[in-house]
């Protein structure tokens, strides 16, 4: 028997889902909350990591210590991620300690923000920043983020930078969670064997004075010119690459194909990119990505190879881009096919893979899509529909960037890597 839905929202917005399994021997609940770094000022660039952080630090009732003492009674798999579009805090418990869980994810969503934890976090995210900064590949991809969307807010960097984290301050930080982590802008999700009824009175005891906020997103249009970008790094011994096509947004309809165009295109050991450049020995790394944002998306290519064969790796990827449509037959479809329902099987086979879906998609889309459902749509998924996306988003691709400790390749226009301090 599938898990069942059930959906509830407090007095003050706070919204509560669940998928219920009788049959599971552990349950699962997170706190989404539809805020990342897209949500931030510029000059407040990675405030919502940051917080993500600071949540650890302790509330009113718990120091830094009493959080992880009282997380590691319950035998709980704990932890917390900051994207473009969210920030999530989650547990992963037997089904007898799950309200105990929600009482700590609940309590910790209520920060102290002291001064001096305040003070001691800002170097961590600091010395964070710094090591993400010797990692040719991540530098790379936020140069080419900040390349493709511009001034829009999806450019904005999830960590910060060293200038904008150095010049935080700790009333700025509150005023934005004050703003950000209320009660209608949170999603509680919850999956395997519970009680949804107490667990939803529960949430009314400790939210449920959780303020109203209302708060809302900007989407401006994404820009739409070309760019062509080149980020030396003298210690990087290969050329990385990174092509990035506008593609359906998390809303369309048509997302579940995109992302099997992704898988078929660079997805596998059986991809176009795959045989193309890795099997013949011209790059070892190369794949290609579906990247769904709330009201935009992008195909993500890249790969990495020496950087005597940058040119060759790169003509290559647009001679397959230029050529999928044409040369897609049944078998890429079903292989495809086979592959997403065997991973998205296997993540919803344990309750903290059914929460966190949970928690994403009803982030999202503002509703409920059972997982079968997904399955189903890939599986009514034809070859005109994958050529209909092409059709729609030609991929050509709209940011080229590149980093290697070599010159800028022709065309390209060398920009000043950031210093990480």
């Amino acid at each position: 028997m599938p898990p069942r839905f059930h959906h509830a929202t407090l007095s003050n917005g706070l919204t509560a889902i669940a998928e219920v399994d009788e049959a599971a021997h552990t349950a699962a609940a997170g706190f989404f909350v539809r805020t990342g770094a897209r949500d931030e000022e510029q000059r407040l660039m990675g405030v919502s990591h940051f917080l993500e952080h600071m949540m650890f630090k302790g509330s009113a009732k718990r120091s830094a210590e009493e959080v992880n003492r009282d997380f590691d009674d319950l035998g709980a798999d704990h932890n917390a991620f900051t994207t473009s579009e969210l920030t999530a805090f989650h547990a992963h418990t037997l089904p007898e300690r799950l309200s105990e869980a929600v009482e700590i994810l609940a309590d910790i969503l209520r920060p102290a923000l002291r001064q001096a934890d305040f003070d001691e976090e800002k170097g961590v995210i600091l010395e964070e920043i710094a090591m993400y900064d010797d990692h040719p590949f991540w530098v790379l991809y936020e140069h080419a983020m900040e390349a493709h969307y511009g001034a829009h807010p999806l450019g904005h960097r999830v960590l910060g930078t060293t200038e904008s984290i150095a010049a935080l301050q700790r009333d700025e930080m509150e005023r934005y969670f004050r703003d950000r982590y209320s009660a209608d802008n949170t999603v509680v999700a919850l999956a395997g064997r519970l009680d949804f009824d107490s667990i939803v009175a529960q949430l009314e005891s400790l939210c449920g004075q959780w303020q109203r906020t209302a708060p809302t997103r900007l989407r401006p249009e994404p820009p739409c010119e070309r760019r062509v970008i080149h980020v030396p790094f003298a210690k990087a011994g290969r050329h990385y690459e990174i092509m990035a096509v506008p593609a359906p947004s998390a809303q369309d309809d048509r997302r579940h194909a995109a992302a099997v165009l992704a898988e078929i295109l660079g997805g596998s050991d059986s991809s176009r990119l795959y045989w193309a450049l890795e099997e013949t020995g011209i790059a070892e790394e190369a794949q290609a990505q579906y990247d769904a944002r709330d009201g935009d998306g992008s195909f993500l290519l890249s790969f990495a190879c020496p950087p005597e064969r940058a040119a060759e790796a790169r003509e290559i990827v647009l001679r397959e881009l230029g050529a999928l449509a044409d040369s897609l037959v049944d078998d890429d479809l079903v292989r495809a096919r086979s592959r997403f329902a065997t991973g998205t099987t296997f993540a919803g086979e344990r309750p903290a893979g059914r929460m966190a879906r949970l928690g994403q998609v009803w982030t999202a889309l503002g509703r409920y899509e059972s997982l079968e459902s997904d399955l189903a749509r890939i599986e009514a998924i034809r070859v005109e529909d994958l050529r209909g996306i092409v059709k729609t988003f030609p991929l050509a691709p709209r940011t080229i960037a590149s980093l290697s400790a070599a010159p800028a390749h022709d065309g390209a226009v060398t920009i000043a890597r950031r210093a990480a301090s």
